[in-house]
């Protein structure tokens, strides 16, 4: 039986109005990731399809260090190594274990992790379940990562610094500033891993992520998630040889889980061709972060985030979930994000721009937000 507790606590977070729900799937996209529309494409459809048809398993019956080692899975690696320029890449069933199993198995106990203060969870959860000590820098702001290791040393830190940092942060919209936290992270011979979630796919080189340049360096990790603009599942954690030679060896939830489906394996490596040879998605999907952040601006006093985040930041969690059923009431699929995903008294309205809505449906969005926002007290 559970214990009252748990009711309790859930009761608490009612009064409060954090009490989280699954809902249906609900009127125009404007809260999914999928920013290139290829989750439901026929050409990822067609893929899995033919993928059936040459006899690729449904699932993997074990885990990669058992018989769940499939083909599929090592030409999904290889290819994505090729295409994103790194030396190596391991595939995990998803971006949360992926970047569980590096921060929990990676930095040693002498070391440190010093991470943006808006990381997502888990990161947080990764380190935690690790061994380093931890530290949070000032979002977006090199000068406080640098501070943060200084204090460290001088404190006798004799370990190895890491730096742990998101390329598009995924509920403010904003690009971190990579170059400098690079120099940050060599000045100090420390290593820096890179979330791409959010960019993989849209921004960088071809789609292939903001911290392309600096791929296949020694002292770089990135992570490519494939459940966002790529469609699919999983993620591609990109690594130098050794790096991903230790987390085979020595990463429980890589050693322990059970192989991601060589099915998904066959999408993503459709996902990543497709990303390859159509650029005109990334160019449409451009186009209309271009005009969401101009009509934005015109029609709400809003700053555009420049990217295809969008929030809606109203401060209060009644606010926040007011507009966004008032949204969704006309039609449009609008989340509310609320504390503890965000800092307190940021609870927003995450707008996330994808080719799943056009300019018309987004500005019949950005007309309705504007009326809805005259009628919301300040």
């Amino acid at each position: 039986m559970p214990d009252d507790s748990h009711e309790r606590a859930l009761k608490a977070l009612e009064r409060r109005g954090r009490l989280r729900e699954l809902s249906p799937r609900s009127g125009i996209d404007f809260s999914s990731n999928d920013y290139l529309g290829l989750a439901s494409s026929p050409q990822l459809t067609e893929a899995v399809a033919a993928a059936l048809q040459r006899g690729v398993a449904v699932g993997a019956g074990g885990s990669r260090l058992l018989r769940g080692n499939d083909p599929e899975h090592e030409a999904l690696e290889d290819e994505a190594r090729s295409f994103f320029g790194a030396e190596s890449c391991l595939y995990f069933g998803g971006g949360f274990v992926a970047n569980y199993a590096l921060f929990s198995t990676l930095p040693a106990r002498a070391d440190l992790v010093v991470h943006d203060a808006l990381i997502h969870a888990s990161v947080i959860d990764g380190m935690r379940a690790g061994k380093a000590t931890i530290a949070a820098a000032r979002h977006n702001a090199p000068q406080s990562f640098d501070d943060a290791i200084v204090r460290w040393r001088a404190a006798g830190g004799t370990g190895r610094p890491w730096i742990a940092v998101e390329s598009l942060y995924s509920m403010d919209g904003d690009c971190a500033p990579l170059a400098d936290l690079i120099a940050v992270a060599r000045r100090h011979d420390g290593i820096l891993v890179v979330d791409e979630a959010h960019a993989t796919g849209v921004l960088g080189p071809g789609g292939r992520g903001l911290a392309h340049a600096l791929e296949g360096a020694p002292d770089v990790i990135s992570l490519h998630t494939c459940g966002k603009a790529l469609g699919a599942s999983g993620a591609l954690l990109l690594a130098p040889r050794v790096i991903r030679d230790y987390l085979v060896n020595r990463a429980r939830p890589f050693i322990y889980a059970t192989a991601p489906s060589p099915l998904m394996a066959a999408a993503v490596r459709a996902a990543l061709d497709l990303v390859h040879r159509t650029p005109e998605r990334r160019e449409r999907l451009a186009n209309l972060v271009a005009f969401t952040g101009r009509e934005l601006e015109r029609l709400c006093g809003i700053a555009p985030s420049g990217s295809h985040i969008q929030p809606v930041i109203l401060g209060s969690d009644e606010k926040a979930i007011s507009v966004a059923k008032a949204l969704v009431a006309e039609g449009f699929d609008v989340r509310a994000v609320r504390p503890p995903t965000v800092p307190e008294g940021t609870a927003r309205l995450r707008i996330s721009l994808t080719l799943n809505a056009g300019e018309e449906a987004t500005s019949r969005l950005l007309d309705t937000l504007a009326t809805i926002l005259r009628k919301v007290p300040a």
